[in-house]
This record gives C-alpha cells, sequence and structure tokens, in this order.
C-alpha cells in the first residue's frame, strides 16, 4: 500500500504492530544508543525474568551476565562508528541469565532502525533450554542406539564361552573334595554368574523390549514384591513394612516390568542396611496422581555420588553392575507421564520415588473392587 493511499490508516497499523509484538512467543527488546531499554515484551519478561517496569528506561546490562553485556556494548559502540553491520540480520547463540541469576542458553538476531536521527536496536529472542534438551535427548538415543548394536555383539560373542566356563567349573566343583580347589572353582563359578547377569542387564538397557501393557493393579504387583524379600528380610533382621490402600490401584502398565523395577529398589534398600532396619514400600493415590515410594534406612547416598546414580557402570557396591537404577528409570520413563527419582539425605537412607499420571490411576467403585478378583490381604510384617 502506497504511502499516500487514502485508505491507509497508519495509526491502525501502529496497533496491529503492537499488539503482534505483544503476543508473538519470541521476545522483542529494543534499546537506543545508550543501551536503554524502550520495548521490552511480555514473551522478554517470561524468558529474563524481569517485568517491563523494572527494565525500561533502564541499562539493558540489567538482565545480563557481565562478559555479555560488555561484549554488546562494544558491538553497539562499533556500529555507531562505522555503521557495518556484523551481527545484525544474523542470529546468534550465547548464554545469558535471568534477573534471578539462573543462566540459560539464548538465540538472539539483530535488527536496527534509526528515527529521527537516533538509532535503535531490537533483538529478538529465543529461550533454547527445551531446544538444547531435546538435541540433548536425540543424542542420547543415537548414542544409546550405538550402543546396544555394540553390546548385542559382545553379548552373542561371550554368552557361549560364559556357558562353557560356568558348566566345567560347576561340574569340577561337584567332583572336587580338596578345599583350596573348591574356593577357586566357586569363586570362578561365581564370576561367571555375575557376568551372565551383567550381559542380561546390558540387554535390558540397550536392547529394551517395547511395553506390554495392560490394566494391571499395582497393589498386588507390591504384595507379590514383599511376599518374595519378607523372608530374605527377616534373616538380615530388617522390618519390611508394607502400606497400601485397601482397594486395588488399577493402572495401565506392563506388570513384568514394574514388578522388576520394584524388585530392585527394594533388594537396593535391604543391601544398604547391613545392620539391620526399616524397609518400607508404600503406595498412595491422589486426584493427580499415582506415588509409590520405597525407603530405607540404610547410610544414604552420599552428595557426591547422587549426581552419577543413573549412570550406566557406576555403583557403591562391592558387587554391583552399575545398570540396576539406570535399567529401572529407563523402564519407567518409558510408560507415558511416569517418572523416576532417588532423593538421600546424609545419613538419613535412601526414599526411591515412582509417580504415575492420574488418568493412569483409577481406584473402582465398591462394586467394581467387590467382583475384582482377590489379590491378597495388606500386610503389615
Amino acid at each position: 500500500m502506497r504511502r499516500d493511499d487514502p485508505g491507509r490508516n497508519p495509526e491502525q497499523e501502529l496497533t496491529i504492530l503492537r499488539g503482534a509484538i505483544e503476543n508473538t512467543n519470541e521476545g522483542f527488546v529494543t534499546i537506543d544508543e545508550n543501551h536503554r531499554v524502550v520495548i521490552f515484551n511480555r514473551a522478554a519478561e517470561k524468558i529474563l525474568g524481569i517485568t517491563r517496569e523494572e527494565i525500561l528506561g533502564q541499562d539493558l546490562g540489567l538482565v545480563l551476565s557481565p562478559e555479555c553485556s560488555q561484549g554488546h556494548r562494544a558491538a553497539v559502540a562499533r556500529y555507531l562508528e562505522d555503521r557495518t553491520p556484523r551481527l545484525i540480520g544474523h542470529q546468534s547463540e550465547f548464554l545469558t541469565r535471568r534477573k534471578n541469576g539462573e543462566t540459560f542458553p539464548l538465540s538472539i538476531s539483530f535488527s536496527v532502525s534509526s528515527i529521527g536521527g537516533k538509532t535503535f536496536f531490537t533483538g529478538i529472542i529465543q529461550d533454547l533450554t527445551e531446544t538444547k534438551a531435546l538435541q540433548s535427548q536425540v543424542m542420547e538415543s543415537e548414542r544409546l542406539a550405538a550402543l546396544g548394536q555394540l553390546a548385542a555383539e559382545v553379548s552373542h560373542e561371550i554368552k557361549n564361552p560364559l556357558i562353557m566356563i560356568g558348566g566345567f567349573a560347576r561340574q569340577l566343583l561337584r567332583a572336587t573334595t580338596e578345599p583350596k580347589s573348591r574356593n577357586k572353582l566357586q569363586i570362578i563359578a561365581d564370576e561367571v554368574s555375575r557376568l551372565e547377569t551383567l550381559i542380561g542387564e546390558l540387554r535390558d538397557l540397550y536392547r529394551p523390549k517395547a511395553l506390554e501393557l495392560e490394566p494391571i493393579d499395582i497393589r498386588a504387583v507390591l504384595e507379590e514384591v514383599h511376599a518374595l524379600i519378607l523372608e530374605e528380610s527377616q534373616g538380615r533382621n530388617i522390618e519390611a513394612v508394607l502400606d497400601l490402600p485397601q482397594e486395588p490401584l488399577i493402572i495401565q502398565g506392563d506388570r513384568n516390568k514394574l514388578k522388576q523395577v520394584i524388585l530392585n529398589l527394594v533388594r537396593n534398600g535391604i543391601e544398604a542396611m547391613d545392620q539391620g532396619g526399616k524397609l518400607t514400600i508404600r503406595a498412595h493415590c491422589t486426584p493427580d496422581q499415582l506415588e509409590i515410594t520405597v525407603s530405607d534406612e540404610g547410610p544414604g547416598i552420599p552428595e557426591a555420588d547422587q549426581e552419577k546414580i543413573f549412570v550406566p557402570f557406576y555403583t557403591t557396591k562391592k558387587h554391583g553392575t552399575g545398570l540396576g537404577l539406570s535399567v529401572s528409570k529407563r523402564i519407567i520413563e518409558e510408560h507415558a507421564g511416569c517418572s523416576f527419582s532417588l532423593t538421600s539425605g546424609k545419613n538419613k537412607g535412601a526414599v526411591a520415588r515412582i509417580t504415575m499420571p492420574a488418568a493412569a490411576c483409577e481406584i473402582p467403585s465398591p462394586a467394581a473392587a467387590s467382583a475384582a478378583p482377590p489379590t491378597g490381604k495388606r500386610r503389615k510384617e
């Protein structure tokens, strides 16, 4: 539309432009030659964690790290001096900070305009936190796929020799009476068994099978796990407590894999309590979510180790493979909307927590519950 077009309405155009800037998902930040902020839209408030009332008329350095602020000032001064665009019209990525001091990756594209002999610089900004997280997930998936292929090939090559070594060691163990020889053969047999377990866990970690989802009563699964570890717990002077609601808790899940996860967590708790203690398996359903916790009274997880506990092959156990928690976390997170965490205080034990969305949690009506097959009584031992 030409400037002299009689149908043109500059005020309407300005209103439309202001509305577009205000409601876009990208942050708009405009500064003058003195680095003072003159435009700061709603998205910029959210991204940088500061209101426009706090920043308008103030130096942009208020929301930039010192290094970033210095670089930005130098770039503005350089452009005003020689009018040569360097970053103008290009998109850049760098780390900056919010008002609360939190650093995060930011994408910014610059433009410049002159009005009434004054120069203004506008940055269109985007928070790249989620984008970077997705990129990391893709890279991790690609890495796991490559490791999965390697694990499958190595497992195949190792499996048969291991079976032969373990078989011969057990045969000789049965036929030998000399104590030193029996001790050595027992070590060989035990180590072969450990390697066979490691190979199985490698397959679970890097070549996972598809989930077999079906409606299951997670309460019944917890009761089964409790029954499995009850005798072992009593032998170790551990009180195994089962704290469940009376009603069935019906969810959509892979029964065998969820049982595998719970059993792994329970065994971790038992192994953590060398001097005995209390192990608690608890399930609780709220309007928002189903929560399952396994807590122990062991020594807890040292702070230095807490960030590493889900790293494959990292373990604090003398004979652990370092894969149990990695596999458990992956299984839970493969169930849509579910999460897995492990928290610990110094000398305060550990709490493994599984949460499932409310949509997956259904407490049946009394009529439905009475019609359901019996799953056993709630027990506290």
